[in-house]
């Protein structure tokens, strides 16, 4: 049963090039992944440093290998995560 993620990435004030850089660069490459089904990330308008990335995976192990790939490590704990003030994530499965 397909496995979904919605994730808030709040960046520290003026660390918000830094973020949206990371998530330019993590995207492709994401969806690249053998078990993703779907990635999007959007910024809100109204508050520039709030980014939202909706996922969907195969299964839970799909999203944890996600987790594990080199270019999350890279971009994500690597330049994304150290500069945010706040990471929320929530978990799915879906239904039918």
């Amino acid at each position: 049963m397909p496995y979904v993620v919605s994730a808030t990435w709040i960046a520290e004030p003026g660390q918000e090039d830094v973020v949206r850089d990371a998530i330019e660069k993590l995207t492709p490459l994401s969806r690249a992944e053998p078990g993703n089904r779907f990635y999007q990330a959007y910024q809100d308008p109204a508050e520039p440093g709030v980014f939202h990335l909706f996922e969907i995976y195969d299964d839970e192990d799909a999203y944890a290998a996600h987790g594990s790939s080199e270019h999350f490590q890279k971009y994500g704990f690597g330049q994304a995560i150290p500069v945010l003030a706040k990471r929320e994530r929530a978990f799915y499965t879906t239904i039918g």
